[in-house]
């Protein structure tokens, strides 16, 4: 039997999302710009732990992300500017992720057309959580393989 791949959730999913940019400058790689895409604890009527997985799973799907114990994938130049706005294009046919005020510094490197470190996490996190908690979230997240990764960058004109 063949399962079908999740679906890829529209705007109302998208707004609960915690979405976080920082620009890791201790890498022994030189700068990385990194995202992370993650949900908090399901808090709305019918909205479960399940539900919430197979949507993020949606999203690592389109995106062609591939889990964090792998080879993190090129999946290609999904970032764009949109009027004072950086967006990724997540899969959707009709609805983009607008990225959350980032940090000059990260703009400035995502913009000079150096890749986006793409990280889709599956365990829950908190809303407002701060950058230790969020790098806790990212190396448990790809330590026990419950995070999926991809390479990108923005589209060039």
């Amino acid at each position: 039997m063949v399962t079908a791949a999740p679906p890829v959730p529209g705007p109302g999913f998208i707004a609960g999302l915690v979405v976080s940019t920082w620009l890791d400058t201790a890498s022994p790689a030189g700068n990385v710009a990194w995202m992370l895409i993650a949900h908090p604890p399901p808090r709305r009527p019918g909205e479960t732990a399940e539900r919430v997985e197979g949507c993020l799973l949606g999203m690592a799907g389109a995106l062609g992300l591939r889990a964090a114990s792998g080879r993190v994938p090129d999946i290609g130049e999904r970032l764009s500017v949109r009027g004072p706005h950086l967006v990724l294009d997540y899969g959707h046919p009709d609805f983009c992720l607008r990225a959350p005020r980032p940090s000059v510094r990260w703009a400035e490197h995502v913009l000079a057309g150096l890749p986006v470190c793409l990280v889709i996490g599956l365990d829950a996190i908190a809303s407002g959580a701060g950058r230790d908690a969020i790098e806790g979230y990212v190396d448990r997240s790809t330590a026990r393989d419950r995070a999926y990764m991809g390479a990108t960058a923005v589209c060039r004109p």
